[in-house]
């Protein structure tokens, strides 16, 4: 089917679901801690609390993780698949693959798990976003074979302007602020000095984006996604309304809001609600519910935890009644059974390890809806 992709709720027809093949670890630098720099901060929330000092580079990552991880993934295609839904897979980074080398930084690559992220689809057309992260600055080339194909077919595919990600790149406030919602927090310091250095860059993720029909709302936290959000305005002028909000998380959106039918929202908090456009203000909302601290393994001091505890409201609609949730999740899937919806349950037991739950593992690319002007 041509690509078709307008919002976050309507019949989902054809999806790419990532891949953690031959993940082995996290490298601990610049782009990394200043992404996920709430969730390795944040000390009443997370845990091991990081200390300041040198850290090291390599974070390896415990093979049976890795190994449950790729079954829970699995899980999520076989389930996409029996409701129906074409499931798409990207290319699977080698285990020979070395490190990738640019004028201005090395870095390992990591596969192509959480594809929401460096790629937003916006109707017909694929954008490929400037990556935050330098281990995935080619992570969307492993996608390139599928994008192919819905080009033939008649998509656009854009690629935004690809960043040089030196350390200047880099927006330090957020992170530097005492006044977030990671907050308080160890300073980001010391950045080197190169001669690739050009200022501030467009760094900016499509999961930080929601889709509702002709209105996109964005979330921005720093100058670098400040300055995407303007290039993406006036590339869809005519096209699409983008609507602003301002550090409602430290970058990503979708762990925050979710839209899971015209006028209803899936939201962390009321207070969240509060802070977004009027429009949707005016929407009904289901607040999801604190998670129990059992819903979650528990880790060892050197396993990293890269998101919050409310991950899980990170989920996937496959229509305006039916929704993938976490089955370690009762509390939200309870909530949710009880405003009508047919709760598919998933495994997923490591989203914490790997940064994402089911909206973050899926790039929806064929929906039955358009864009209809739920703003009106």
């Amino acid at each position: 089917m041509s690509l078709n992709s307008y919002d976050e709720w309507s019949p989902l027809r054809e999806v790419i679901v990532g891949s953690a093949l031959n993940y082995t670890s996290h490298e601990r630098e610049l782009s990394f801690e200043l992404f996920f720099h709430d969730n390795l901060t944040r000390s009443e929330w997370y845990y091991p609390r990081i200390s300041s000092g040198k850290r090291d580079r390599q974070s390896p990552i415990r093979r049976r993780y890795v190994d449950e991880l790729n079954e829970d993934v699995e899980g999520i295609v076989r389930t996409l698949e029996a409701l129906s839904v074409t499931v798409h897979r990207p290319l699977d980074v080698d285990p020979g693959t070395g490190d990738m080398t640019t004028p201005a930084w090395s870095a390992p690559m990591v596969p192509p798990l959480n594809v929401r992220d460096n790629t937003l689809i916006l109707g017909d057309e694929i954008i490929e976003t400037p990556p935050m992260i330098r281990s995935r600055y080619f992570e969307t080339q492993l996608l390139t074979p599928i994008f192919a194909e819905y080009f033939r077919q008649g998509a656009r595919w854009t690629v935004m302007p690809r960043p040089l990600m030196t350390d200047a790149s880099f927006d330090p406030s957020y992170a530097n602020s005492s006044h977030t919602a990671g907050g308080p927090m160890e300073p980001i310091a010391d950045p080197q000095p190169s001669p690739y250095d050009v200022g501030y860059e467009m760094l900016f993720d499509g999961a930080q984006c929601l889709r509702l029909g002709r209105d996109i709302l964005v979330n921005i936290s720093t100058e670098n996604h400040a300055m995407a959000v303007d290039w993406l305005e006036r590339h869809l002028e005519g096209r699409f309304r983008l609507h602003r909000v301002f550090r409602l998380s430290d970058s990503h959106i979708d762990s925050m809001v979710l839209a899971l039918r015209p006028g209803l929202l899936l939201v962390r908090s009321d207070e969240v609600a509060e802070r977004l456009p009027e429009q949707l203000r005016t929407w009904d909302r289901v607040v999801a519910p604190t998670p129990a601290e059992n819903n979650f393994p528990e880790y060892q001091d050197d396993d990293l935890v890269l998101t919050s505890p409310f991950i899980d409201l990170n989920v996937l609609s496959v229509d305006e009644n039916t929704v993938l949730v976490n089955d370690a999740c009762p509390e939200l899937m309870r909530t949710l059974d009880r405003r009508g919806f047919t709760v598919v349950p998933v495994r997923h037991r490591h989203r914490r390890l790997f940064g994402g739950g089911f909206h973050c593992f899926t790039l929806d690319t064929v929906r039955e809806g358009g864009p209809e002007d739920y703003f009106a």
